[in-house]
């Protein structure tokens, strides 16, 4: 089984730049609040890794 991660959005992207919106949206997030369950890859922490004041990992799985 592979490992997974769920990640929750914590920070509004209003105000903040593309690429940090884009990001949020490549992680499956739009909403305040909202989780999802990822893949743990490397692509997908450093997506995580680069918006830490929007995301926070709440657990990992696997």
């Amino acid at each position: 089984m592979a490992k997974t991660i769920v990640v929750k959005q914590i920070g509004s992207p209003i105000r903040r730049p593309a690429k940090q919106r884009a990001t949020l949206i490549g992680l499956g997030l739009n909403k305040m609040h909202k989780t999802r369950e990822l893949e743990d890859t490397p692509s997908v922490r450093g997506m995580v890794d680069s918006i830490p004041h929007l995301v926070a990992i709440i657990e990992e799985r696997g």
